[in-house]
Parts: C-alpha cells; structure tokens; sequence
C-alpha cells in the first residue's frame, strides 16, 4: 500500500492545535476531511509535530497511506476544499515504513516578537514593548546549547518517556523590525520554546541573571520557568528528514 508525505502550511489562530480533539476544530481534522473529499473513503493521517493551538507552520508533514496512487494533481483539489487559511504544498510518495513523526532528524523554529505597535504583525507576533538588552538575550540563548535535558520548560501532563532535546542552533536577532529567536533541534517537548522565549526575556530585562537562569535549566522541574509567552509568535519553520525517506522504491 503506498505511504504519502503531505507537506502543509497554515496559520494556526483559527485552530485548537493540530492534533484532532473533541468539540475543536484542528489542522489534522480539517486535512482529514480535504482528502475524504478529494479520495472518497476515510483517511487518517500522522504527523511529523504537535503544535499548540494558535501556533503556526510555514512547513509542516503528515503520512498516510492509501490504496490508490494518487496524482499529484490532486493537491490542486486538496487547496480548493481546505480553509483559506491551510495550504498542500506538496504530496510525495515515500517509503511503506516512512513515518512523518518518528524519521524526522531535525525541527526549526521561530519565534517573532515585536517591540511596537504593528497592525501588520498582529496574531503573527508577540507585543513585548519593553527595553531588552541584547547581549545578555544572546547569552542566554547560548548557554542553553551547553544542556539537553529541557524538563523546567516542559509543560505539566505532557506524555514523554524523556526530557533530552539536542539543540543544534539557539540565537536571537532582528528581522525586518522583529525581534526573533530562532533554534533547531532534534525534537521538542510541549510548551518549550514559548517557556525559553519567555524566561530568556526575563533575563534580557534584568529581571533574573544570568545564574537565575542556569538553576532554573538545572532545576529539572517548571516551577521556575515564565510560561507566558503567547503562541501568536510562534513558527515551525521546517520539518527535515534524510534524503532516503523520499526514496519511494
């Protein structure tokens, strides 16, 4: 039976999360239900991340499988169905054990800040008025490359048999008038970006040092940790996987 990679993109204020839920609408349901359309019989699909509700995606993938080949030409129909804001940019033949969760070797993303009143960032960006110091972000950002047990900055009940995440990249800058903290890794664990987004922000404000922040990574526990970071902000940039998972045959 042929397994399908589905690459999407989509604005998540709309939605509960991506994960189907009860009484909510969700990417995967609103995807689920284009290619009932478009396929005629029910299909479930898997994905590669859970973003949160209200967090957005400029690559995201899901797998499937279906008995039919399906063309390609079909993500033109997939586009026609789904809401405005939920775009197919690609659909792939991959392996029959490809698997859009597990074979993922790497996740980017991006969280967007804006220091002033915008109109044009608004549900794309976090209003955060307030004097940073950029230096002591950076170094916080940095330090956090020295750890890979991320527990203070994982949300309660999250279902995990580990705290470790490899982080390859942790940096802040500015981007066309945004503040924008920027980190891959290997995976992520629920509600952690917008925890380090948050309390780093606390250190660039002066509001807890450097030390502040090392005992509360080392605490093991997120009872120290500043969760108020909101997901508007938030971005999953980009989804990677080795090259052979595409290699259908």
């Amino acid at each position: 039976m042929p397994r399908y990679f589905i690459e999407v993109a989509y604005l998540g204020t709309n939605y509960s999360g991506f994960q189907v839920q009860k009484n909510a609408n969700s990417i995967q349901s609103e995807i689920e239900k284009a290619l009932h359309t478009v396929v005629k019989k029910e299909v479930k699909v898997t994905g590669s991340s859970r973003t949160d509700a209200g967090v957005h995606a400029l690559q995201n993938y899901f797998h499937f499988d279906e008995d039919e080949v399906i063309d390609k030409k079909k993500v033109y129909n997939l586009n026609a169905v789904l809401p405005f804001d939920i775009t197919v940019k690609s659909l792939s033949i991959v392996k029959p054990n490809a698997h859009a969760r597990f074979d993922a070797i790497a996740r980017e993303y991006k969280y967007f800040i804006s220091p002033q009143k915008n109109p044009f960032s608004v549900g794309k960006a976090w209003l955060y008025p307030y004097k940073i110091n950029m230096q002591k972000l950076q170094k916080a950002a940095a330090i956090l490359l020295e750890y890979n047990n991320f527990q203070s900055f994982s949300k309660k009940h999250t279902q995990v048999n580990n705290y470790l995440c490899t982080l390859q990249l942790s940096e802040w800058y500015y981007e066309n008038d945004l503040l924008v903290y920027h980190v891959k890794g290997n995976r992520f664990l629920r509600g952690m970006i917008k925890g380090l987004v948050s309390t780093m922000l606390l250190v660039g404000r002066n509001k807890i040092s450097e030390q502040d922040f090392i005992q509360i990574i080392e605490a093991n526990n997120n009872m120290q940790a500043d969760f108020t970071a909101p997901s508007e902000g938030l971005f999953l940039c980009s989804v990677q996987y080795p090259d052979e998972v595409f290699e259908s045959k």
